[in-house]
């Protein structure tokens, strides 16, 4: 994840001059997606780069129907309101991921359970007609699959979700072993999205004795969570998990908190919405810090040099130092701030799963090997293009999307 891929001209660095507040000898590196509108163009009719060798990724977790209703306005109690948009599509955190990973040119396996209903039946459907590999499911001949009414309000430009799990849930027991031996061969990468944790941490669990790295969404504080997270390499977390999880005051010290009672992770990332995302690397290549600085002042600093016209994602780094939070410690590393596409209003039509998006993209990042400072704008890139229609899915680009050409 340190070094630079050979197609980085995608994001041109340019070093910037130190803030007065900032340590003389600190140097700031921005990069930024202004130019890509050109470069796209020329990309767009050129045949793309080779996949990535390595592109197995094993998922386990949520997977459901969403059915979708978009509303004028979310209704008050005792209303009856008609919807101006509707639509039925698979749904669920890891079904979202591994689709946007499949669009993206990965080969996405997936490990989650549904029954054998008319529901059931077109998760697997539809999974498998966008290249996600639905043939470690397992199938409940009793029961009901998992399903979501989801309730997007078009004035707040926010969604409503209403779950209803599936039965029964699975258990660790329907997995053989040979199942999950063939499930992993080959993987590059296994992702978790914190759902079947029982199951989730037998996956892991043998992962981790592969040497197969893992990346684990934390969006909210679950049962068993903090058993994958032990095992995690990666974490992707929403923007209330960190504080939530460490108690600490803000996110970056929260951050600096989870490196720190997790040895295991490389990075951590907090998703922030329209607001980007902010990501903690710990330095692993065992060079010295040439400073000390409090993580607080640092993201200041970083968002100060935030281009502001800027309308597609860029990212913002800094360079390794120790970095420190009141009261919790100190951790060496690089801090990153990343900005969301400026989507004009008239274009966003449904959020939902545009964290999902991120990940998936994030798996490919991974995959590819891509640098975080072109891994943060992909992501950012390809969750921004999911908002863009209704459903977590019906947005979500393909590899050959035009709009995704500069990053190849």
């Amino acid at each position: 994840m340190l070094t630079l891929s050979p197609f980085s001209n995608a994001t041109s660095p340019n070093l910037l001059s130190p803030h007065p507040l900032s340590f003389p000898s600190l140097q700031f590196t921005q990069l930024a997606g202004s130019h890509r509108r050109d470069f796209r163009a020329r990309m767009s009719s050129e045949s793309l780069p080779p996949l990535p060798e390595d592109r197995i990724v094993l998922g386990c977790g949520a997977v459901s129907v969403d059915f979708l209703a978009a509303v004028a306005s979310y209704p008050k109690p005792d209303d009856k309101i008609r919807s101006t948009s509707s639509k039925v599509q698979g749904g669920g955190n890891a079904g979202n991921s591994s689709t946007c990973a499949a669009r993206l040119g990965l080969n996405p396996r997936l490990i989650s359970k549904v029954a054998s209903d008319g529901q059931g039946k077109s998760i697997l459907n539809e999974l498998e007609s966008d290249g996600v590999d639905s043939s470690f499911f397992i199938v409940s001949e009793k029961g009901n699959s998992p399903f979501t009414y989801v309730i997007v309000d078009s004035q707040t430009k926010t969604r409503t979700c209403i779950h209803s799990p599936g039965h029964p849930p699975m258990t660790p027991n329907e997995l053989s072993q040979s199942s999950l031996a063939r499930a992993l061969d080959g993987a590059r990468i296994v992702y978790f999205d914190g759902r079947l944790h029982d199951t989730a941490l037998v996956i892991a669990e043998e992962a981790t004795r592969k040497k197969i790295p893992i990346l684990v969404e934390a969006e909210r504080i679950r049962e068993g969570l903090d058993d994958l997270l032990k095992l995690a390499t990666y974490a992707i977390c929403s923007a209330k998990f960190p504080k939530a999880w460490t108690e600490a005051p803000s996110i970056p010290s929260a951050l600096v908190s989870m490196l720190l009672r997790l040895p295991n992770l490389k990075f951590v990332i907090a998703t922030l919405g329209e607001d980007g995302c902010i990501m903690l690397e710990r330095n692993v290549n065992g060079s010295p810090d040439s400073e000390e600085m409090d993580v607080e002042v640092l993201l200041e600093l970083l968002k100060q040099r935030k281009d502001d016209s800027a309308v597609l994602p860029t990212c913002i780094s800094s360079p390794v130092i120790q970095l420190t939070a009141k009261g919790i410690g100190a951790v060496s590393g690089r801090l990153f701030v990343g900005t969301a596409e400026k989507i004009p209003p008239s274009e966003i039509v449904d959020t939902t799963g545009a964290g999902d998006a991120f990940i998936g993209a994030s798996l490919y990042a991974i995959c590819a090997d891509m640098p975080p400072e072109k891994m943060i704008p992909f992501a950012s890139q390809v969750a921004a293009l999911g908002c863009r229609a209704l459903g977590a899915r019906t947005g979500l680009p393909h590899r050959t999307d035009p709009r995704l050409a500069s990053f190849f």
